[in-house]
C-alpha cells in the first residue's frame, strides 16, 4: 500500500513538473506561437489562390531552410567570426549567393537549383497547392526552434515530388553521403589529433582567417548548387527578370536577418561541438565538407540532403578526436561516450524530420501513395 502511494506521488511529481516545462515554455515562446499561428491562418486562407500561395511557400521556405541550414553552411562561420561585425559577415556571404543563383539563372535558361529540379517527380511546377505543402516549411520553422537538425531537402521536395523513387532516389544519395563524411571524417581527423595537432595548437596564425573565409564562401556556394531546389520547388522551373530579382531580394535580406541574430537558436548544435570557434578547426571542416559535396554535385542531378551530410561529418569529427584522445582510459570513454551522445542525438532529430516529411509526402500526393501501394 505504501508502495502504491509512493508511485502515485512520484507519477504526480512528473505530472507537475511536465505541466510546469510546458507552462515555462509557452510563456518564453509566446511571441514564436502567436507568429506560427499567425503562418498557419494565412496558409489556410490563401491555399486556393495559386499566384499568392506560391510566394507565400516561397518566403516561408527561403526563411526556414537557410535558418535550419545555416549550422551545416556558415554555422562554423557565425561561431569563429563572432567578434566580428554582423554585417561584414552577411555582405559576404549575402554577395556570393547572389552570384551563385545569377549563374545558374543565366546559364540553365532561368533555372536557378543548378537543374536539381529537372529530375523525374520534381520537373513540373505546382499547377495548385494543398494546405499541408505550404504547412511543411511552417514544421521546418518549428523544429528549427527546437534546435532540430532536419533535412529540409526531405521536408520540403518530398511534399512535392509525384514519384517514390524519386524520393528512394534521394534518401539512397543522402544516406551515401552521410556514410562517407562519417568515414572522412574519422580519417582527417584523427590523423589531426594524432600527429599534427601540436601545430594546432597555440593562437592561430593570421593567414588561417584567410583561409577560412575562402572555404567557408566556397562551402556556401556548393551549398547553394545543391539546396536552392528546396526553395524554388514552390516556383515555377524558369524564373523570369521579375521572378528572379524577388527571389534573388528576399533571400539575400533574409540573410541579413539571420546574421544579426548570431545563427539563432540552431547555431547552439555547432558551438556544442569541440573546439568549432577555432577558426583553424572551422576551416578543415568547412574544407572537407566542400569536398563531399563538390563530388555528389557532379555524381547526379538527383536532390540530395546536405544536412545528413553535415550530421555525419560532425559524428565523424567527434569520434575521431576521442579516439585520438591519450590519458587514462577512463578519460578516453568519456571523450568516446560524449562522442557517441552527441552523434546520437542528431541521428534521431534527423530521423524524424524525415519521418514527418515521408508521412507529408504520402497524405499529399496520390502518385507516391499508389506506387507504395502497388508494392503490396
Amino acid at each position: 500500500m505504501k508502495q502504491k502511494k509512493l508511485d502515485q506521488n512520484i507519477n504526480q511529481d512528473k505530472l507537475s513538473k511536465t505541466a510546469y516545462a510546458l507552462f515555462d515554455f509557452t510563456k518564453s515562446e509566446r511571441p514564436f506561437l502567436i507568429t506560427v499561428c499567425i503562418l498557419i491562418s494565412i496558409a489556410g486562407l490563401i491555399t486556393p489562390y495559386h499566384y499568392a500561395a506560391m510566394w507565400f511557400g516561397f518566403a516561408l521556405a527561403a526563411y526556414s531552410a537557410i535558418a535550419n541550414d545555416s549550422i551545416q553552411t556558415i554555422g562554423t562561420f557565425i561561431a569563429s567570426n563572432s567578434q566580428r561585425p554582423w554585417y561584414l559577415l552577411w555582405l559576404f556571404m549575402g554577395l556570393i549567393f547572389v552570384g551563385t543563383v545569377t549563374y545558374s539563372w543565366m546559364t540553365y535558361g532561368g533555372d536557378v537549383s543548378y537543374e536539381r529540379l529537372s529530375v523525374p517527380g520534381l520537373e513540373k511546377a505546382p499547377e495548385s497547392f494543398v494546405f499541408l505543402q505550404l504547412a511543411a516549411p511552417i514544421v521546418l520553422l518549428i523544429m528549427t526552434r527546437f534546435r532540430m537538425p532536419v533535412s529540409t531537402t526531405f521536408l520540403l521536395l518530398n511534399v512535392f515530388t509525384y514519384k517514390a523513387g524519386t524520393i528512394v532516389d534521394v534518401m539512397t544519395k543522402s544516406f551515401l553521403g552521410y556514410l562517407l563524411a562519417f568515414v572522412l571524417a574519422i580519417m582527417v581527423w584523427f590523423v589531426l589529433e594524432r600527429f599534427v595537432k601540436n601545430y594546432l595548437k597555440g593562437k592561430p596564425a593570421p593567414y588561417w582567417i584567410y583561409l577560412q573565409w575562402i572555404t567557408s564562401g566556397l562551402l556556401w556556394a556548393v551549398w547553394i548548387m545543391q539546396d536552392a531546389a528546396n526553395i524554388a520547388v514552390f516556383l515555377p522551373r524558369q524564373l523570369n527578370l521579375y521572378e528572379f530579382l524577388v527571389y534573388t531580394g528576399f533571400i539575400f535580406f533574409g540573410l541579413g536577418f539571420l546574421f544579426y541574430l548570431k545563427g539563432d537558436k540552431i547555431q547552439d548544435i555547432v558551438n556544442e561541438k569541440s573546439n568549432v570557434t577555432d577558426v583553424r578547426a572551422a576551416t578543415i571542416v568547412d574544407l572537407v565538407y566542400s569536398v563531399i559535396l563538390v563530388y555528389f554535385k557532379m555524381y547526379s542531378k538527383v536532390p540530395m540532403s546536405t544536412t545528413w551530410v553535415f550530421i555525419g561529418l560532425l559524428a565523424g569529427r567527434e569520434l575521431a578526436i576521442a579516439l585520438g584522445k591519450h590519458g587514462k582510459s577512463t578519460k578516453r570513454k568519456a571523450w568516446l561516450f560524449r562522442a557517441f551522445r552527441l552523434g546520437r542525438k542528431d541521428v534521431f532529430k534527423a530521423l524524424f524530420g524525415l519521418v514527418v516529411s515521408l508521412i507529408l509526402a504520402i497524405i499529399i500526393n496520390e502518385g507516391v501513395r499508389k506506387e507504395i501501394m502497388d508494392l503490396f
